[in-house]
């Protein structure tokens, strides 16, 4: 829905305050109930997906279902395989003071959801979280990237097909109008998927009404070639990681360390690749179905200044560096040579653009690492087992993977989400489950209180003696 003023915005919020009570008592049947019919109406209606993103950036269908669709649907079969055991809760040990009593940890709803997702995976990165909302029992207000209007308006139309207003709603509109009017609103979680700059006002929002917050930001993924790779393989996976989405992935390799003496090979291995990816010459490549646009012209042209800047200070194009504004097209591009101080190593690159740095020893790729904001992944690439350890080991990011790009975000039995400046908290599976819901302590006290021996006053000689003796059992008279 189409919402231009507060007012309607604050009714349409008040409508999900009664409704969210009634979703809290829902049980797993009512709730897997719901997520079904979510998985049925997107199954029904893929081709229409397919056509929003091809008219929002050129995606082909294939990649629309592998990075959209497939995701969104692994979500909702994991949630609809677990939530009766996740809404179960957990039972938690008994202390030595509460002998009689027993105490759980209870999942409750925490009540009125705002989810704002990106462009660059417009329906995943809004169903994804949603999927984990509604099994939490929440009610939801999602507002989707304006960038991408096709696909917001499909994702409007669907959800409002499957979902009463008052359970989960979309609401289309620029951030800086309808989305600054969203971060008003007392919600009691915001999540929030975007750039580190947008996602700090986020946070301020948030704060400000003391809402919970999930930040799932981006930042400079590093990626690290070791000695003795086998560099055809690398490549492909480097160049299946990097230009999948034309580059405009938040876990993509933003910048390469290859050893020095390996750069050739693997500049000439990546080539290679590209050309059995897209195409022999830079016009297959402009040809390919298989190749996204970037989402704007001003995206586009931020792109090539980046690639200007690098070459006028000394990078060298190994290939790539066409781009055409108008049809907002970008090449993938290889740049070697690539210094610190310039322009593409101080920002989050977005697109289809590989800077390579060359290393000597593994100790100065750590140091560069470490000497920056923490990313969101690190990728490390060859047979060095040790190696990859001690690189692992030696830094931090929201994810890491060895010998592969990207896929780490697929596994749904673990966790899924930033450190530091690339996010704040985590999502997928349970951990989505667990990031909608309030973990409740319940104490339930039996019969008689062992802690009535508390009370005062407190100086009678019984209470001396058990003074003692829990001292005694915890060690505490030294």
């Amino acid at each position: 829905m189409v919402i231009t003023d507060k007012r309607h915005l604050v009714e349409l919020f008040e409508s999900q305050a009664e409704r969210r009570w009634q979703l809290a008592a829902t049980g797993p049947a009512e709730r897997i109930a719901r997520l079904k019919k979510l998985r049925a109406a997107i199954l029904a209606r893929s081709d229409e997906l397919y056509a929003a993103v091809k008219a929002d950036y050129g995606k082909p269908a294939f990649e629309a279902w592998l990075t959209e669709i497939f995701p969104s649907i692994e979500e909702i079969d994991c949630a609809t395989k677990n939530l009766a055991s996740w809404m179960k809760g957990k039972q938690s040990k008994g202390t030595l003071i509460l002998p009689l009593s027993s105490t759980r940890v209870l999942y409750e709803p925490k009540g009125r959801v705002l989810i704002m997702s990106p462009w660059n995976y417009p329906f995943q990165l809004l169903i994804a979280p949603l999927v984990d909302a509604i099994a939490a029992g929440n009610c939801v207000i999602a507002k989707p990237s304006n960038k991408t209007p096709h696909t917001a308006a499909f994702l409007a139309d669907l959800l409002e097909n499957v979902f009463p207003p008052e359970e989960v709603a979309v609401v289309e509109g620029p951030g800086s109008t309808i989305g600054n009017l969203l971060l008003e609103l007392p919600f009691d979680h915001i999540f929030f998927t975007g750039s580190p700059s947008v996602g700090a006002k986020v946070g301020e929002a948030a704060a400000r009404v003391h809402a919970d917050l999930t930040l799932e930001l981006g930042g400079k993924s590093p990626t690290i070639i070791l000695a003795g790779a086998r560099m055809e393989e690398t490549a492909r996976r480097i160049a299946w990681g990097k230009f999948l989405n034309a580059g405009q992935t938040c876990i993509a390799p933003d910048y390469l360390f290859c050893p020095k003496d390996s750069v050739r090979v693997f500049a000439a291995a990546l080539q290679k690749t590209v050309e059995s990816f897209y195409g022999k010459t830079e016009e297959d490549r402009e040809a390919s179905p298989d190749l996204p646009r970037i989402v704007d012209r001003a995206a586009c042209s931020r792109l090539q200044n980046l690639v200007s800047d690098a070459v006028s200070k000394g990078a060298r194009l190994e290939f790539g560096g066409r781009f055409d504004i108008e049809r907002r097209y970008a090449a993938p591009t290889l740049l070697t040579g690539v210094r610190p101080d310039m322009d593409i190593m101080a920002e989050e690159i977005f697109g289809p653009i590989l800077p390579v740095l060359p290393y000597d020893s593994l100790d100065e790729a750590i140091a560069f690492i470490r000497a920056r904001p923490k990313p969101l992944a690190l990728y490390v690439l060859g047979r060095d087992k040790k190696s990859a350890e001690r690189i692992i080991g030696s830094t931090t990011s929201g994810s890491a993977a060895v010998n592969d790009l990207l896929v780490q975000i697929e596994n749904l039995d673990a966790p899924f989400g930033g450190v530091g400046m690339s996010g704040t908290g985590n999502y997928h599976g349970f951990y989505g489950f667990r990031t909608f819901s309030h973990e409740r302590n319940v104490l339930y006290q039996g019969p008689f209180s062992a802690v009535e021996k508390f009370y005062p006053p407190y100086d009678s000689p019984a209470q001396k003696r058990l003074w003692g003796a829990l001292k005694a059992v915890k060690r505490l008279n030294r």
